[in-house]
């Protein structure tokens, strides 16, 4: 037989000046293979056409319809109501800014966090449309490829105790993009380059090593792998820059 679920969604407006934060509940007839993008959906069209909530793709594909899920953060659409209670309580990713109800802007502070790190390829080559593309080991291109699988969906950001605590912290989604700047051979920084981006407290020295953030990657990036090789790139940048040349580990 179906379940009758209870869905206590976070409904607040910062649009409108009388608008107060509360959860209003609603309940609805499970049906099978029932994702939360399916009810969510049903609900703003059976219910209340007011609910705000982002989605895009329904594949896990875009990160649009993260959330916090019971108290995890997670994707609407790869999360089923099979394998939650009958009730289910939901909130907007904190962090971010809200736009409404389940909705948040996650887009301006990714567009800032690129522009923090640079995210891009730094190189003195002029571009040649007529060149032969530039060839890659298999290996490496596939490990760069790993890297590059973030859907920007805020997850690792929001799961995040650091980020949470404090607003100037990269979070693991930047420092992965670092680092995957750092495997490409095509980019020319220096280690003293990445240092200068991330050798700080709001950067790789910031992080706590709570594993939350790879906890909830609804990719499976390998982030505190990462996390952990650029950490100690960087301290070993750090000690370079203080000890006599004679003492200075080796790369």
């Amino acid at each position: 037989m179906s379940r009758t679920l209870t869905l206590n969604i976070f409904r607040f407006n910062p649009q409108d000046p009388d608008s107060k934060a509360h959860m209003e509940a609603f309940t609805l007839d499970e049906t099978p293979s029932m994702t939360l993008f399916i009810a969510l959906n049903r609900i703003r069209a059976e219910q209340d056409p007011s609910l705000q909530f982002d989605f895009c793709c329904r594949a896990g594909i875009c990160g649009a319809c993260a959330m916090v899920i019971n108290g995890r953060p997670g994707l609407a659409c790869r999360t089923r109501t099979a394998d939650l209670p009958n009730e289910i309580n939901l909130l907007p990713l904190p962090a971010f800014k809200l736009v409404g109800d389940l909705s948040v802007d996650t887009g301006t502070w990714f567009r800032q966090m690129y522009q923090k790190v640079e995210s891009w390829i730094h190189t003195d080559k002029v571009f040649d449309p007529h060149a032969v593309e530039e060839r890659m080991d298999n290996q490496l291109a596939e490990a760069i490829y790993d890297l590059d699988r973030c859907i920007e969906c805020g997850c690792c950001v929001a799961a995040c105790g650091t980020a949470l605590m404090r607003e100037d912290f990269l979070g693991a989604v930047a420092l992965n993009r670092l680092a995957r700047f750092i495997l490409d051979p095509r980019d020319e920084r220096t280690t003293q380059a990445y240092f200068d981006l991330v050798g700080t407290d709001e950067g790789i020295f910031g992080c706590m090593g709570l594993l939350a953030c790879e906890d909830v990657c609804p990719k499976q990036i390998p982030l505190q792998e990462q996390l952990g090789k650029l950490r100690r790139k960087m301290a070993l940048a750090a000690v370079n820059n203080i000890l006599p040349k004679f003492m200075k580990p080796l790369e």
